[in-house]
């Protein structure tokens, strides 16, 4: 089968950092779904493997860690889905990446794709949607519905991926003052289209941009980006007793500064469940149905910001340098091999 892999961790410049790659084709095991790719989307996981794993033995590593496509066989344990069923998910860290034209997924974290996108609309959505949809409701804990609690949401890079996905469900589905952060006119009018409430400048200290938006504090911080840089404005944005969530790489963290305001501090790892195989894992395969739903009621849309074209090396190669540029506006996808 085609695939899209590396034989050396290298900068995305070098030809050789990703390559067009002929490899056997996967067999499903007991619990897994066969699926014929169809579409997929590029995540900062991706550059960062890329750029700091290198493959083992010298064999071909696959990343690419958001897939629509079809079923085209299970494994003897499936219950969940049969063969020509649509599907979109995240997939796992510890199995080889969906950069391939046939992939294997355990199904309890597969979702039913949403009748009303294409493959290329769908595959943007699976590893952001997870993350934000377990940052929101299991980290942060916030309530769905409309009940007022005068509660209030700052997200740090709200036009990214993941931002692009938590704007809109706590905008839609929660009473959060949602207030969103990007630093150049577009992203700002993106984030503001998702349903920000505000949008503040991240490239200008952020509790003086919150005050400057008359929203001095907030109860809640989801900080996607550069989490080491804002730490010191975030702390001094939130209010006492309020909860502090990232998902990035800060090189390091300074928790102490949180115990003044006995602010609490969430992890959110969107593959613990995949990678631990949690008690719990099937609740990705339940929130991606819920996902579906959502959208296909017209509650939420797609967060596809680029169309790349074809699923190949070149195009891969494009994607990942936007990536690592930081001027991605919402998801990049890759279409048909």
């Amino acid at each position: 089968m085609k695939a899209i892999a590396y034989y050396a961790a290298l900068p995305i410049n070098d030809p050789k950092s990703l390559q067009d790659v002929q490899l056997p084709e996967p067999v499903a095991g007991p619990r897994d779904l066969l699926v014929e790719v169809k579409a997929i989307s590029v995540n900062p996981v991706d550059t960062k493997i890329r750029q700091n794993v290198a493959p083992e033995n010298g064999a071909a590593k696959v990343l690419g860690w958001d897939v629509a496509g079809v079923v085209k066989a299970v494994g003897s344990d499936v219950t969940l889905f049969k063969v020509g069923d649509k599907v979109f998910y995240a997939g796992s860290l510890t199995r080889p990446g969906g950069n391939s034209e046939l992939h294997t997924v355990d199904e309890r974290i597969v979702g039913h794709m949403p009748q009303s996108l294409g493959f290329a609309e769908a595959a943007a959505l699976p590893l952001t949607a997870i993350t934000a949809w377990e940052l929101l409701f299991e980290r942060l804990q916030i309530a769905e519905g409309q009940t007022d609690q005068g509660q209030s949401l700052l997200i740090v890079g709200a036009a990214g991926g993941v931002g692009s996905i938590l704007t809109q469900l706590a905008a839609q589905l929660t009473a959060l003052k949602v207030i969103g952060s990007a630093s150049r006119p577009q992203t700002q009018a993106w984030a503001k289209d998702l349903g920000a409430d505000l949008v503040v400048d991240h490239s200008r200290p952020l509790s003086e941009e919150l005050k400057r938006a008359g929203h001095p504090q907030v109860t809640h911080v989801a900080s996607l980006t550069q989490t080491d840089q804002h730490l010191d404005q975030l702390v001094e944005a939130l209010a006492p007793q309020g909860k502090l969530a990232l998902i990035d790489d800060p090189k390091s963290l300074d928790v102490l500064k949180l115990k003044r305001k006995s602010l609490s501090l969430h992890w959110e790892f969107m593959y613990t469940r995949s990678m631990f195989e949690t008690a719990d894992m099937i609740e990705q395969h339940n929130l991606l149905n819920r996902v579906a739903e959502l959208i296909d009621a017209g509650t939420l849309k797609t967060t596809v910001g680029e169309h790349f074209g074809l699923i190949n090396a070149e195009n891969l190669r494009r994607a990942h340098a936007l990536l690592e540029s930081g001027k991605a506006k919402g998801k990049i996808v890759l279409e048909g091999f």
